[in-house]
Protein backbone atom coordinates (compact mmCIF):
# COMPACT_ATOMS: atom_id res chain seq x y z
CA UNK A 1 0.00 0.00 0.00
CA UNK A 2 1.67 3.87 -0.68
CA UNK A 3 -0.24 6.89 -0.20
CA UNK A 4 -1.43 9.24 -3.32
CA UNK A 5 -3.80 11.98 -3.87
CA UNK A 6 -6.91 11.55 -5.72
CA UNK A 7 -10.15 13.39 -5.70
CA UNK A 8 -13.53 12.55 -4.33
CA UNK A 9 -16.89 12.93 -6.14
CA UNK A 10 -17.65 14.24 -9.72
CA UNK A 11 -17.33 17.70 -10.81
CA UNK A 12 -18.25 19.72 -13.89
CA UNK A 13 -16.98 23.46 -15.27
CA UNK A 14 -17.45 24.87 -18.17
CA UNK A 15 -15.66 28.33 -20.22
CA UNK A 16 -15.17 29.96 -23.42
CA UNK A 17 -12.74 31.32 -25.44
CA UNK A 18 -12.78 32.90 -28.98
CA UNK A 19 -16.50 31.30 -28.93
CA UNK A 20 -15.98 27.57 -28.43
CA UNK A 21 -16.94 26.15 -25.44
CA UNK A 22 -14.85 24.05 -23.10
CA UNK A 23 -17.01 21.76 -20.96
CA UNK A 24 -14.92 19.89 -18.19
CA UNK A 25 -15.86 16.66 -16.29
CA UNK A 26 -13.65 15.23 -13.62
CA UNK A 27 -14.42 12.17 -11.41
CA UNK A 28 -13.12 9.62 -9.17
CA UNK A 29 -12.53 6.06 -10.60
CA UNK A 30 -10.90 3.21 -9.57
CA UNK A 31 -10.19 1.19 -12.58
CA UNK A 32 -9.91 1.51 -15.86
CA UNK A 33 -12.74 0.20 -16.67
CA UNK A 34 -14.65 2.91 -14.84
CA UNK A 35 -12.85 5.41 -16.35
CA UNK A 36 -13.68 3.80 -19.81
CA UNK A 37 -17.27 4.14 -18.98
CA UNK A 38 -17.53 7.46 -17.83
CA UNK A 39 -15.60 8.86 -21.09
CA UNK A 40 -18.21 6.57 -23.37
CA UNK A 41 -21.03 8.11 -21.23
CA UNK A 42 -19.30 11.70 -21.86
CA UNK A 43 -19.29 11.30 -25.20
CA UNK A 44 -22.58 10.23 -25.57
CA UNK A 45 -24.09 12.51 -23.92
CA UNK A 46 -22.27 15.25 -26.24
CA UNK A 47 -22.38 13.20 -29.18
CA UNK A 48 -23.29 16.67 -31.21
CA UNK A 49 -19.69 17.90 -30.06
CA UNK A 50 -16.53 17.89 -32.31
CA UNK A 51 -14.32 16.89 -30.10
CA UNK A 52 -14.43 15.04 -26.14
CA UNK A 53 -10.99 14.86 -25.67
CA UNK A 54 -10.43 12.26 -22.44
CA UNK A 55 -7.03 11.51 -19.56
CA UNK A 56 -6.96 9.28 -17.15
CA UNK A 57 -4.87 7.82 -14.41
CA UNK A 58 -5.20 4.67 -12.16
CA UNK A 59 -3.32 3.42 -9.38
CA UNK A 60 -1.96 3.82 -6.12
CA UNK A 61 1.66 3.91 -8.31
CA UNK A 62 -0.31 5.72 -11.41
CA UNK A 63 0.52 2.40 -13.11
CA UNK A 64 -2.00 3.78 -15.95
CA UNK A 65 -1.61 6.96 -17.52
CA UNK A 66 -3.82 7.31 -21.11
CA UNK A 67 -5.19 9.87 -22.99
CA UNK A 68 -7.11 10.80 -26.47
CA UNK A 69 -6.75 13.83 -28.60
CA UNK A 70 -10.26 12.51 -30.26
CA UNK A 71 -9.96 14.45 -33.93
CA UNK A 72 -8.41 17.48 -32.36
CA UNK A 73 -4.44 17.85 -33.78
CA UNK A 74 -1.66 15.25 -31.95
CA UNK A 75 -0.66 16.26 -28.92
CA UNK A 76 -2.64 19.21 -28.27
CA UNK A 77 -5.79 17.96 -26.09
CA UNK A 78 -5.27 14.59 -24.32
CA UNK A 79 -1.26 14.98 -23.71
CA UNK A 80 -1.50 18.70 -21.89
CA UNK A 81 -4.80 17.20 -20.04
CA UNK A 82 -3.02 14.14 -18.84
CA UNK A 83 0.55 16.53 -18.08
CA UNK A 84 -1.89 18.68 -15.50
CA UNK A 85 -3.01 15.14 -14.02
CA UNK A 86 0.68 14.23 -12.98
CA UNK A 87 1.54 17.77 -11.93
CA UNK A 88 -0.61 17.69 -9.11
CA UNK A 89 0.25 14.26 -8.26
CA UNK A 90 -3.55 12.57 -9.01
CA UNK A 91 -4.36 9.21 -9.30
CA UNK A 92 -7.47 7.33 -9.48
CA UNK A 93 -8.73 10.06 -11.80
CA UNK A 94 -10.35 10.37 -15.44
CA UNK A 95 -11.30 13.86 -16.85
CA UNK A 96 -13.23 14.69 -20.07
CA UNK A 97 -13.26 18.37 -21.76
CA UNK A 98 -15.78 18.33 -24.83
CA UNK A 99 -15.14 21.37 -27.21
CA UNK A 100 -18.03 23.09 -29.08
CA UNK A 101 -16.27 24.60 -31.91
CA UNK A 102 -16.81 28.28 -32.65
CA UNK A 103 -15.94 28.60 -35.62
CA UNK A 104 -12.06 30.65 -34.62
CA UNK A 105 -9.20 28.40 -34.57
CA UNK A 106 -7.19 27.96 -31.55
CA UNK A 107 -3.98 27.02 -33.14
CA UNK A 108 -1.68 24.54 -31.64
CA UNK A 109 -0.31 26.38 -28.66
CA UNK A 110 -4.03 28.00 -27.98
CA UNK A 111 -5.38 24.23 -27.95
CA UNK A 112 -2.55 23.05 -25.54
CA UNK A 113 -3.13 26.02 -23.19
CA UNK A 114 -7.51 25.70 -23.66
CA UNK A 115 -7.47 22.06 -22.80
CA UNK A 116 -4.53 22.43 -20.07
CA UNK A 117 -6.47 25.22 -18.48
CA UNK A 118 -9.84 23.63 -18.78
CA UNK A 119 -8.37 20.37 -16.62
CA UNK A 120 -6.96 22.98 -14.14
CA UNK A 121 -10.35 24.54 -13.11
CA UNK A 122 -11.76 21.45 -12.76
CA UNK A 123 -9.51 21.22 -10.56
CA UNK A 124 -9.94 24.41 -8.62
CA UNK A 125 -13.46 22.70 -7.74
CA UNK A 126 -12.90 19.62 -7.04
CA UNK A 127 -12.12 18.44 -3.16
CA UNK A 128 -8.79 16.95 -3.20
CA UNK A 129 -7.87 14.51 -0.71
CA UNK A 130 -4.69 12.44 0.25
CA UNK A 131 -4.99 8.29 0.67
CA UNK A 132 -3.00 8.11 3.80
CA UNK A 133 -2.54 4.68 4.80
CA UNK A 134 -3.30 3.64 8.95
CA UNK A 135 -1.57 1.30 10.78
CA UNK A 136 -4.89 -0.67 12.47
CA UNK A 137 -4.84 -2.20 16.10
CA UNK A 138 -7.51 -4.00 18.51
CA UNK A 139 -7.56 -3.62 22.05
CA UNK A 140 -8.76 -5.29 24.58
CA UNK A 141 -8.86 -4.09 28.15
CA UNK A 142 -10.33 -4.88 31.69
CA UNK A 143 -12.80 -1.80 32.51
CA UNK A 144 -10.70 -0.98 35.65
CA UNK A 145 -8.54 0.61 33.14
CA UNK A 146 -11.19 2.11 30.64
CA UNK A 147 -11.11 6.01 31.74
CA UNK A 148 -7.48 6.36 32.16
CA UNK A 149 -7.64 4.70 28.89
CA UNK A 150 -9.75 6.91 27.10
CA UNK A 151 -8.03 10.21 28.64
CA UNK A 152 -5.64 8.83 26.92
CA UNK A 153 -6.96 8.77 23.46
CA UNK A 154 -8.28 12.33 24.05
CA UNK A 155 -5.28 13.56 25.15
CA UNK A 156 -3.99 12.03 21.59
CA UNK A 157 -6.51 12.48 19.89
CA UNK A 158 -6.48 8.96 18.22
CA UNK A 159 -8.71 7.42 15.59
CA UNK A 160 -11.32 5.37 17.12
CA UNK A 161 -12.77 2.78 13.95
CA UNK A 162 -14.90 1.02 17.02
CA UNK A 163 -16.06 0.14 20.11
CA UNK A 164 -17.73 -2.87 22.14
CA UNK A 165 -18.57 -3.19 25.68
CA UNK A 166 -19.16 -6.74 26.79
CA UNK A 167 -17.14 -8.83 29.31
CA UNK A 168 -14.18 -6.75 28.46
CA UNK A 169 -13.71 -3.58 26.53
CA UNK A 170 -12.45 -3.90 22.79
CA UNK A 171 -11.20 -0.74 20.93
CA UNK A 172 -10.21 -0.76 17.32
CA UNK A 173 -7.84 1.89 16.76
CA UNK A 174 -6.39 3.72 13.48
CA UNK A 175 -2.80 5.66 14.05
CA UNK A 176 -0.62 7.11 11.59
CA UNK A 177 2.58 5.25 10.57
CA UNK A 178 5.15 7.67 12.45
CA UNK A 179 3.32 7.78 15.46
CA UNK A 180 2.58 3.77 16.02
CA UNK A 181 5.21 2.45 17.75
CA UNK A 182 5.56 5.41 20.58
CA UNK A 183 1.39 5.14 21.15
CA UNK A 184 1.79 1.48 21.60
CA UNK A 185 4.43 1.95 23.95
CA UNK A 186 2.95 4.87 25.82
CA UNK A 187 -0.51 1.90 26.18
CA UNK A 188 1.71 -0.58 26.99
CA UNK A 189 3.25 1.33 29.96
CA UNK A 190 -0.20 3.09 30.91
CA UNK A 191 -1.57 -0.62 31.42
CA UNK A 192 1.25 -2.33 32.85
CA UNK A 193 1.39 -4.40 29.58
CA UNK A 194 -2.58 -6.07 30.60
CA UNK A 195 -3.80 -4.33 27.51
CA UNK A 196 -3.82 -7.23 24.91
CA UNK A 197 -2.63 -6.03 21.06
CA UNK A 198 -3.48 -7.31 18.08
CA UNK A 199 -2.07 -5.94 14.68
CA UNK A 200 -4.83 -6.03 12.09
CA UNK A 201 -4.58 -4.76 8.14
CA UNK A 202 -3.90 -1.20 7.13
CA UNK A 203 -6.34 0.73 5.82
CA UNK A 204 -6.81 3.94 3.89
CA UNK A 205 -8.34 6.88 5.12
CA UNK A 206 -9.37 9.76 3.11
CA UNK A 207 -7.99 12.99 4.39
CA UNK A 208 -8.77 16.31 2.56
CA UNK A 209 -6.13 18.76 1.35
CA UNK A 210 -8.69 21.60 0.77
CA UNK A 211 -11.87 22.30 1.75
CA UNK A 212 -15.10 23.64 -0.92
Amino acid sequence: MLEYKTIEGEYFTEWEINKSRFLTYIKHVETEIEAQEFISSIKKKHFDARHNCSAYIIGERSEIQKSSDDGEPSGTAGAPMLEVLKKNELSDIVVVVTRYFGGIKLGAGGLIRAYGKSVTLGLDVSTIIKKSIFNCYKLDLNYDLLGSFENYLHQKEIRIQNKDYSDIVSFTLLLAQNDSENILKDITNLSAGRIKIEELEPVYLNIPLNTK
